[in-house]
């Protein structure tokens, strides 16, 4: 294998380089450093080449793993992102060579040699996550970075006039809570490509499935894992690019809460099926997009005097009244029905209520 002979190579050279190094120091304390025939370039550099190939042989997998799963990650985040990610990690690579050149001509081995690399693996690591953790305001410094589609708008004279993202009422962020996860039909909406912008997952609702998942009652375990499940195939598909939100608001312990304040923070919708959440956004002037709502939308519409076959399958809270569900799972309360129970029989259409759980109607049995 090409990536098996690669990563060899790597570590022949590398334990090449560090024996050059060290193995003086070694050779000094055994008094071998005037051995010419043990202390030279050439055999220090083979001793560890020998060394660190026999390491190689049971480390090279995991290495080799390892690097396949950094390789999945990249290919799922947003060009801007590693974009963002690389310009600043290579900044902070550039401040810590800037600090760490006088360490570099001192005598002192830890200093002149560890020290460096620690800095600069620090101040790379911490120049990455400034970048990528604040990435929705590059996006907005940055505006001609983002690959978003501009709406035009001719004017009188033919020419196109650019809408800014107030004028289109653009929200670039879905913000996923933990219901429409564990509910699923997210997946299928975003296979339809309805969906625009980008899918933004917070760490706390993660956080909030995973102690579901592990949860001691059975029915809650099978919820969160069904939520992860949907998670990582909305992250391994290509329906609709999906990030996540590595932040958190400690001030605040209800994640609820927390939804409200990102989506108030980054512009973003909040996207839910959860009745309350829906209603405490738009009481806060948080704009929300309710599964539910859509799919009742998008049933087809019921007129009185319409005729409908179903199944009573339950007694309904009024007096004769009998319950059925229609294919979609509206519900629909027979009056007089109750004597027909687990029979199909045909409703005649006399009212219908919409409400945010969901479509109700009502009918007379007609004919069984």
């Amino acid at each position: 294998m090409l990536r098996k002979r690669i990563i060899q190579g790597v570590f022949l050279l590398a334990g090449g380089a560090i024996a050059i190094t060290l193995l003086p120091v070694i050779w000094d304390i055994f008094n071998l450093a005037e051995q010419i025939w043990i202390n030279n370039v050439i055999v220090n550099f083979i001793l560890g080449a020998i060394i660190f190939y026999l390491l190689s042989l049971p480390l090279w997998r995991p290495i080799d793993q390892m690097i396949h799963r950094i390789e999945n990650y990249l290919n799922k985040q947003s060009p801007l992102l590693l974009l963002i990610g690389s310009l600043t990690t290579l900044i902070g690579l550039v401040i810590a060579v800037v600090i760490t050149v006088p360490l570099q001509h001192m005598d002192n081995f830890f200093l002149s040699g560890v020290v460096p690399v620690i800095v600069m693996a620090l101040l790379g690591y911490f120049g990455f996550r400034l970048g990528t953790t604040r990435i929705d305001e590059w996006r907005k410094l940055l505006p001609t970075l983002t690959g978003r589609m501009k709406k035009v708008r001719p004017d009188e004279a033919g020419r196109g006039d650019v809408l800014t993202d107030d004028e289109t009422n653009y929200h670039h962020y879905k913000i996923l809570d933990t219901n429409i996860l564990i509910d699923g039909r997210i997946l299928d909406l975003a296979k339809t490509g309805f969906v625009e912008g980008t899918l933004l997952v917070p760490n706390f609702v993660l956080y909030e499935l995973q102690y579901i998942a592990d949860a001691g009652e059975s029915l809650k375990r099978v919820r969160g894992r069904r939520g992860l499940d949907v998670l990582n195939e909305l992250r391994e598909s290509n329906y609709v690019p999906v990030e996540m939100w590595e932040g958190d608001y400690e001030d605040i312990s209800e994640v609820d809460e927390k939804l409200i304040r990102l989506a108030e923070d980054i512009n973003g919708i909040l996207v839910t099926n959860d009745y309350n959440l829906n209603k405490v956004t738009k009481f806060q002037n948080v704009q929300v997009l309710n599964i539910n709502e859509l799919a009742g939308a998008l049933r087809p519409r019921v007129a009185v005097g319409d005729h409908l076959s179903v199944l009573l399958v339950k007694k309904g809270t009024e007096r004769q009244q009998a319950v059925g569900y229609l294919d979609d799972g509206t519900m629909v309360v027979a009056e007089e029905g109750r004597k027909y129970l687990q029979q199909t029989v045909t409703i005649e259409v006399t009212s219908a209520l919409q409400t945010d759980a969901g479509r109700m109607i009502f009918g007379t049995v007609i004919e069984k």
